[in-house]
């Protein structure tokens, strides 16, 4: 139990009770918490909007939302075949309907065996369904051109944010000079500034040049003690890095939003794994993904992982704790998370719809 003390304790002997848990008792790092993707800002777009409903003259008819990455928030239809195996999932008896396709009953099923009492109603391990966990390590070996990828090293999660908060939370230590400090892009996710808030981090900011398409100049990380465009950018932040002894977090959610001719999406890891010794045996990092970007859009499914490379197997038992708090990520999202790394394939009846809806040539998205 908390209690408050002073003021409180005379207003028992006025005879008048106050509240025990107020602006100036609870937690001050709460307090410096500020979220401008759900702030102010939105409180504001939401009064616009409902004074549009209501046929107050502005000039504007509508209001675009801008402030996060929901697409189908903005209009995007869903995946008809996500969709099919989640219905499929949540409701079973629809598996001997002939509405859906073959390949999207043997997913749904090939999940549901993996589930608790079969049902994505049970809880599971708090690193999330293995089968899952396996399908996202092959998912990473053949997106990183037959690099490794250990399940046990994968955490499924409540969207790629709650496996960022979760890494934060083992990193962040110390007390005064000597409290962890964390280089933050900026611009940037509003997360990254809340949750340093939160656990008393310190914000340490880098800038990105705009010029250049808001590629990453590794000088003003050096003067500061991202969204990185070119391998040579992620290879010089591995070895800044490595020689300044940093843990890197890599937020990798937009990797299939590559749009400019002639780019293509490089992992942290698969650099860091072909720059070889010392960095590839040695340098710590955490990348996350997410079934809320790219051509999947599903944001309300909170679907995410994080794989860790080179942690500590003390430290991840500790991370394994930390989530197990929590006691495991939404199961319909890591059956989402499991379609999305592990698409229909090229013999399924499936394939040429989801192609048809999902990529255009060279892996441009067409909505």
């Amino acid at each position: 139990m908390a209690s408050s003390t002073g003021d409180q304790s005379q207003a028992v002997r006025n005879g008048l009770r106050t509240k025990v848990l107020t602006l100036h008792s609870m937690n001050p790092r709460v307090r410096r918490v500020e979220y401008a993707v759900r702030g102010p800002i939105v409180q504001r777009a939401l009064e616009l909007e409902q004074e549009l409903r209501q046929g107050v003259k502005k000039p504007f008819t509508e209001v675009i939302r801008a402030n996060i990455g929901d697409a189908q928030a903005m209009g995007q239809r869903p995946i008809t075949f996500l969709r099919q195996v989640l219905a499929l999932c949540v409701n079973p008896d629809l598996l001997t309907s002939p509405s859906f396709p073959d390949d999207a009953k043997k997913r749904a099923e090939r999940i549901l065996q993996a589930c608790g009492g079969h049902s994505l109603g049970a809880y599971s391990v708090s690193s999330g369904i293995q089968l899952i966990r396996e399908d996202v390590a092959q998912y990473i070996e053949r997106r990183d051109g037959g690099i490794p990828a250990d399940p046990n090293n994968v955490f499924l999660s409540t969207g790629a944010s709650d496996a960022i908060v979760t890494v934060l939370k083992l990193l962040v230590a110390g007390e005064g000079h000597t409290r962890t400090g964390v280089l933050i892009p900026i611009p940037q996710y509003p997360l990254y500034s809340a949750t340093l808030a939160e656990l008393g981090a310190v914000q340490v900011d880098y800038y990105l040049d705009e010029e250049r398409a808001w590629a990453l100049d590794v000088s003003e990380l050096h003067r500061a003690l991202c969204q990185v465009q070119t391998r040579e950018c992620i290879e010089a932040v591995i070895r800044f890095a490595f020689e300044e002894r940093l843990f890197l977090l890599a937020d990798e959610v937009y990797q299939d939003n590559v749009y400019a001719a002639g780019s293509q999406f490089h992992s942290f890891k698969k650099v860091l794994m072909e720059m070889g010794p010392p960095y590839a045996g040695q340098q710590e990092l955490a990348s996350f993904h997410s079934t809320s970007k790219g051509y999947m859009g599903e944001c309300g499914f909170r679907g995410g992982y994080v794989e860790v490379v080179n942690m500590d197997a003390a430290v991840q038992q500790q991370m394994l704790k930390l989530m197990s708090v929590r006691l495991c990520p939404p199961v319909p999202g890591q059956a989402l998370l499991d379609l999305v790394v592990s698409p229909p394939a090229p013999t399924d009846p499936s394939f040429a719809q989801f192609q048809a809806v999902s990529w255009g040539q060279e892996g441009v998205q067409v909505t």
